[in-house]
Order: structure tokens, then C-alpha cells, then sequence
């Protein structure tokens, strides 16, 4: 039964590169742009991580701005990259967060111990040590799960208001993938994309 509810995760993935073909190279280009900006950059790399000491210590003026939520890498990268960086993790937001919905969208007739598995997993994050969650964010893999809930939390909310049809609309275009704000408030996507003639809040 596990491993069958992971499968579902790993082929909605399959399901959503098929549904929307120019994903993948899109993807793939803001990958490549954002890795060329930093490695255009190198010769100016020991300034930058000074700049980024400075700001992480509070020497700078910069100190505190939302920029430094993205730690050291944020403060390292430009304008331009940060764009991208913010881009490339609403997107994964979304994939994971869909992939999300679809596993816990299953009832028993397809995986029969469905809800003594999310339990169970749910159970297992309330009991991390202290080692635990040092590892996790250590490894990234802290952020990590927060694309998996912040993703589903979108998803959940604009099916609930605009039914499957509507957020399948998602994979229409790039224009209509969400924005990092957005994932955190889907009332402004189903308002750019769905209902464009209504101002979003």
C-alpha cells in the first residue's frame, strides 16, 4: 500500500509534464539563466559573501529585509536571480503540492491502508528530535517540506473554489503558473488567471 501511494505521487508528476508539454524546456531555460547569472558573477564573489556576512551579522543596512529570508544564497544573488529563484520555487511549490492533493485525494478501494499511512506520517513529524530537525534543515530538507504543504494548500483552496476545470487551467501557459505570493494567497491567482476583471486583495 505505500509503496503505491508514493507511486501515485511520482506519476502525477509524469501527468503534469504530459498535460503541459512546454514545461519541462521552461523550466529547464530558468534553470540555465539562473545558472549563468551566477556563474557570470564569480569574480565578484568575495565582495558579495562580504556583503552577505555583513547583513547576516546586522552591519548593513540591508539587514532584515525579506531578501534575507532566502539565507546566504539569497544574499548573494541580484535582483534578477532572486526573480528566477522565486519563480522556480513557486513552480516546484506547485508540482509538489499537486502531486500532494492526488495522494490524498485516494480512498481504500485504490490503497486500502490510505489513512493509517498519512497517520502515521503525520505522527512521525510530531516526534522529531531536536537532532532530527537540525539534520532536516541542515540538509534543506526543511524548506523542502514546506513546498509540499504550501503547494497543497494552494491547490486545495482553488479547487475548492474553482473546481478541477478551473485550476487545470494552470497548465495552459507560464503566464498562468502561480507566483511565490501567490501560492501563499490563491485568491490572487483565481483572480489574474480565472477572473481577471475581479481586483485581487
Amino acid at each position: 500500500d505505500f509503496r503505491l501511494w508514493v507511486c501515485l505521487h511520482e506519476q502525477t508528476h509524469r501527468v503534469q509534464f504530459a498535460a503541459a508539454p512546454w514545461l519541462r524546456e521552461h523550466m529547464l531555460g530558468q534553470i540555465q539563466e539562473l545558472t549563468d547569472a551566477l556563474v557570470g558573477q564569480a569574480e565578484s564573489l568575495r565582495e558579495r559573501l562580504t556583503e552577505a556576512v555583513r547583513s547576516l551579522t546586522g552591519r548593513t543596512p540591508d539587514a532584515g529585509r525579506p531578501a534575507a529570508s532566502l539565507g546566504v544564497v539569497g544574499l548573494l544573488m541580484g535582483p534578477r536571480e532572486k526573480e528566477i529563484l522565486s519563480h522556480l520555487t513557486a513552480v516546484m511549490s506547485l508540482l509538489e503540492g499537486h502531486a500532494n492533493f492526488v495522494m490524498d485525494g485516494v480512498d481504500a478501494s485504490v490503497v486500502p491502508t490510505v489513512k493509517t499511512i498519512r497517520r502515521r506520517f503525520e505522527r512521525r513529524s510530531e516526534l522529531q528530535g531536536a537532532l532530527d530537525r537540525f539534520v532536516r534543515r541542515l540538509l534543506g530538507m526543511d524548506a523542502k517540506m514546506r513546498q509540499y504543504s504550501d503547494g497543497q494548500k494552494f491547490v486545495t483552496a482553488v479547487v475548492a473554489a474553482a473546481g478541477l476545470d478551473g485550476f487545470n487551467r494552470i497548465w495552459e501557459a507560464p503566464e498562468h503558473l502561480p507566483t511565490e505570493a501567490e501560492i501563499h494567497a490563491p485568491e490572487r491567482w483565481i483572480a489574474r488567471v480565472l477572473d481577471p476583471g475581479t481586483p485581487s486583495r
